[in-house]
């Protein structure tokens, strides 16, 4: 059964392989678990909207981190869930988060011609067909979350809890809520409460979602999904800020996107307002947060080991 790999199944840190060895191979798996569902939406005949599948599938071949399918992976794990049961979450998030990457480098939003080292999508496609591939990926998550609730009855009621929870954290008081304060206030001084509030609506929430989704879909408790949703807030914000790092220190090369694009942007960040070392500071004290979040759950040496590596990230 292709869900049986080994290094899920059986977690050992006291392996001959180094521990940032083993790391690595459990993302790789939970990657490949998630792309070998994502992609079979594109396994059809040409359309005569080909140009848009087309843009969408690019979009979401351009790779990343994919850190958000493999969190509701390893949190249904750590409940007690059969991962195959959060794939679709797994799935969606990731298509979600794509969507959300292309409406960003619009000429209208961020207007940036590289993402991942790689054409944006409004470049390697045009401007309206990105627009629309952005809409489609938006939707298509729920299209599949609804089929995957159709398919397996007894899931039903935690792929209902998933939906309305992904859409809170997407809409106009999550992730798109976030993006508006971020576009509106351009050029302004938010000040850091206000600017960190955007960061949790913009980049947080679907972290949030993502973890919290994963403890639905493996029945995990009341308790266990308020960890995880605190774990995610904490986590998000960390993770913003060291992009707000990585934009005045990192090396293009292997960021794959343009550096100092906030700057050129007139957008106030974390270090624009403290600076580089009080935001590493703040950085590690939100991870620190996360960290206390994971001592509720049991075998969480994964998550420890990739939380603190999303820290001191160079990319």
């Amino acid at each position: 059964m292709r869900y049986a790999a080994v290094v899920l199944m059986k977690r050992n840190f006291r392996w001959k392989k180094s521990v940032t060895d083993m790391t690595m191979e459990i993302i790789k798996q939970y990657v490949q678990l998630t792309e070998a569902e994502m992609f079979t939406y594109f396994k059809g005949e040409n359309t005569k909207q080909q140009l848009l599948l087309d843009a969408m599938e690019y979009s979401l071949r351009a790779g990343g981190k994919r850190i958000r399918p493999v969190l509701a992976l390893e949190f249904c794990r750590l409940v007690g869930g059969k991962i195959e049961c959060a794939l679709p979450v797994a799935v969606a998030i990731e298509m979600t988060h794509t969507f959300s990457l292309i409406h960003d480098d619009l000429p209208c939003m961020d207007n940036d011609d590289i993402r991942r080292g790689k054409p944006s999508c409004h470049k390697a496609f045009d401007e309206a067909t990105a627009l629309l591939a952005g809409d489609a990926l938006a939707v298509l998550p729920y299209e599949l979350l609804a089929r995957a609730a159709a398919k397996n009855g007894k899931d039903a009621q935690k792929i209902a809890r998933v939906i309305v929870k992904l859409a809170e954290c997407v809409g106009a008081y999550g992730m798109i809520g976030g993006q508006q304060i971020d576009t509106q206030f351009e050029g302004e001084s938010m000040g850091g409460d206000a600017l960190l509030k955007m960061y949790e609506l913009k980049t947080s929430r679907l972290l949030q979602a993502s973890c919290v989704c994963g403890c639905i879909m493996g029945g995990g408790s009341e308790e266990a999904i308020n960890q995880a949703d605190i774990y995610g807030r904490n986590l998000g914000l960390a993770f913003q800020i060291v992009d707000d790092i990585l934009d005045i220190t990192g090396d293009e090369k292997t960021l794959g996107k343009p550096i100092g694009s906030d700057a050129g942007n007139n957008k106030e960040t974390y270090v624009s307002i403290y600076g580089v070392e009080a935001a590493r500071k703040k950085a590690a004290e939100l991870t620190d947060e996360a960290m206390k979040a994971l001592k509720y759950f049991d075998d969480n040496e994964f998550l420890i080991i990739l939380t603190e590596e999303l820290l001191s990230r160079s990319k």
